[in-house]
């Protein structure tokens, strides 16, 4: 029986770590959105709210980013498909591993897929807010692993 509860509370506390990189933000039904600093897996400078579900367990989540001017987001991809919509602001976003690559700009409104598993970059140069539905768990794999902030 002590084993059985040791390894339940050993699994809550790694939940419970597995959501902190989500700030600990989960849905806060009271009132709007709350807004934590972005993920590890981010360069610096975003911001992160939970809408709903959770990032990091199986099955439908809905977050957003807020992007500061000159914000970019390397080469990279996500096992799931990544449904992505600008809620305000410019989001210059390209598909491929090269950031030469041909790229759109897509301002309030417009949404994308990017297919899983299909390397993509974003930058914003006036800023931007996204809005990012997937399902979970969340993952992101840098197209160069030196782009990776969680190397640093």
């Amino acid at each position: 029986m002590k084993g059985l509860l040791l390894v339940g509370v050993v699994a809550l506390l790694v939940g419970s770590s597995a959501q902190s990189q989500w700030y600990g933000s989960a849905n806060n039904p009271g009132g709007g959105e709350r807004w934590g600093p972005g993920p590890s897996f981010l360069p610096k400078g975003a911001k992160l709210a939970v809408i709903s579900g959770n990032p990091g367990a199986a099955g439908p989540f809905v977050i957003r980013l807020r992007f500061p001017p000159g914000y970019a987001v390397p080469p990279h991809s996500h096992p799931a498909d990544e449904h992505v919509t600008v809620i305000q602001g410019a989001l210059e976003l390209g598909m491929g591993a090269n950031v030469h690559s041909r790229t759109q700009i897509l301002h309030d409104g417009a949404s994308i897929v990017a297919p899983a598993n299909m390397n993509h970059f974003a930058s914003t140069a006036v800023g931007a807010t996204v809005q990012i539905s997937m399902r979970g768990p969340f993952a992101i794999n840098y197209a160069n692993p030196r782009d990776d902030p969680r190397r640093r």
